[in-house]
């Protein structure tokens, strides 16, 4: 250990990660605590350097909203619209193949499918969708639909979770999006989104996606009515989980934007997201990625949580994303990718371009 940080009150935690040793709930909650964001920074480092060195990848992707609608009211949700509100759209197949042709050869790695429960549409619509995306884009990995959709879809196709899933994949999904988890705790998602399927649902749908050898993703929105207790349980659901069963490839924490939704809760502070990111890498040691995703954090605060465990910066281009500017990011719609390359390098790590599974496209070289 640095004798910069033999002083620290979480000395003998940075001890145990420098030795490999699993973390506790307890000693969770004392990261979380501690006044001395340095050594946690330091901490959080050492396992992401030994875990992927100064590589922090990124990858060429586009982002589709085939619609707004949605018949739940999360109260932190700014996206969401009722049917015929004035704002709220749904895109026809047709058209989304179309917009979908514009990018033919060019390398797009993954689109990124975003919607929600849409109390119209039918269930063949999203295998029509997921057919016409890869007829157009064989190459294209279709990452779409949280667990709480694939829920949905279960109950208007009148299936069950294991059929949808394979009829999702078989038309073309090759990866589940991680929303819909925000915090597990049932107190604190009887406040912000009540009708939202549970933990145990959130994971029993995830767990079939990787016994078909689909790899998913999986978040936590925090800053809103969350403790630092609710945080922990959060995670250590998902290292227990992924013990078992070793699907999750990344975990996405998500600050939570307080504009244009009922929530109103206080947006967290920049010392609280570095934390956020320091103590999601130090617990979830089975978990191999840990992402910030830009769109959200910002630029700036992105560049610094590349020293706080995050190793990855998600994609380039966003096309009017809407969830978290609707939300009141104040971030670019758009980034290319030398303008991403150069953030990583002024933050003094070595880019690299990934695919959806985070092989590496190019060899690293500093």
């Amino acid at each position: 250990m640095q004798a910069l940080f033999a002083r620290s009150d979480i000395a003998d935690l940075i001890s145990k990660v420098e030795a490999g040793e699993r973390l506790s709930a307890e000693d969770g909650l004392r990261l979380f605590r501690t006044p001395d964001i340095a050594a946690l920074g330091y901490a959080a480092n050492l396992v992401r350097e030994r875990l992927h060195g100064d590589t922090t990848t990124y990858i060429v992707n586009r982002y589709l909203h085939y619609s707004n609608v949605c018949w739940d009211t999360c109260k932190f949700c700014s996206f969401y619209r009722k049917p015929g509100e004035p704002g709220s759209f749904t895109k026809p197949v047709e058209q989304i193949v179309e917009w979908a042709r514009q990018f033919e050869g060019q390398g797009i790695q993954e689109l990124h499918i975003v919607g929600g429960l849409h109390p119209s549409l039918k269930y063949d619509y999203y295998l029509q969708l997921l057919r016409g995306l890869k007829g157009v884009l064989p190459d294209t990995s279709l990452k779409g639909f949280t667990s709480v959709e694939i829920d949905w879809f279960s109950r208007i196709g009148r299936k069950d979770a294991r059929m949808v899933m394979r009829e999702m994949h078989e038309a073309g999904l090759d990866s589940l999006t991680g929303g819909g988890a925000e915090i597990f705790a049932e107190h604190v998602r009887k406040q912000i989104c009540p009708n939202k399927i549970g933990a145990e649902r959130y994971f029993e749908i995830h767990g079939i996606a990787h016994e078909m050898g689909l790899k998913t993703q999986v978040t936590m929105l925090y800053g809103h009515v969350e403790s630092d207790a609710d945080r922990i349980d959060h995670l250590l659901r998902i290292r227990d989980f992924q013990d078992r069963t070793g699907g999750f490839q990344v975990f996405i924490p998500l600050a939570y934007h307080a504009e244009n939704n009922a929530l109103k809760a206080r947006r967290a502070s920049g010392m609280t997201d570095l934390k956020v990111y320091a103590v999601s890498r130090l617990m979830l040691d089975n978990v191999p990625h840990l992402k910030c995703y830009w769109i959200s954090a910002g630029l700036k605060l992105s560049q610094v949580a590349l020293g706080y465990g995050v190793d990855d910066l998600d994609g380039i281009v966003y096309e009017h994303e809407r969830i978290f500017h609707d939300a009141g990011s104040g971030t670019p719609q758009k980034l290319g990718e030398e303008d991403v390359r150069k953030l990583i390098r002024d933050a003094g790590r070595v880019p690299c371009r990934r695919d959806s599974r985070y092989k590496l496209l190019e060899e690293v070289t500093a």
